[in-house]
């Protein structure tokens, strides 16, 4: 069982910058891969990033962004601290959303095939 855990979200004015953590607890997050969800009320939830797991180096991560998401947010991790980062910079009115991470045996961009969710952390961007 994997327990996570997100932080860093917030109140922030458009074009701020913000970094979200995701710590995991339970099991080790270097054997999963990782991901980034956002959503809205009333819509799904949406894809973000994910990262692959890894053996320890970092040339063994493979990324991979939605479209929108190409250019202004990093995914990355931290196995010693079991940790997964989404950087978010130059952000937007439109990126407003409650943002969770997740825990796949696979690599994926579909919601369902992520087994842990942490519990979400808001972020408001202002214009």
């Amino acid at each position: 069982q994997v327990q996570l855990v997100e932080s860093g979200g917030g109140l922030v004015q458009a074009g701020d910058s913000l970094r979200l953590s995701c710590v995991g607890s339970g099991r080790t997050l270097s054997s999963y891969a990782m991901g980034w969800f956002r959503q809205t009320p009333g819509k799904e939830r949406e894809f973000v990033a994910r990262i692959s797991w890894s053996g320890g180096s970092k040339k063994g991560d493979s990324t991979y962004y939605e479209d929108f998401a190409k250019g202004r947010f990093t995914i990355s991790r931290d196995n010693a601290k079991n940790t997964v980062y989404l950087q978010i910079n130059s952000l937007k009115p439109e990126d407003t959303a409650v943002y969770y991470c997740a825990a796949s045996g696979t690599l994926s961009t579909y919601a369902y095939e992520y087994d842990y969710w942490g519990q979400g952390t808001q972020v408001t961007v202002s214009s």
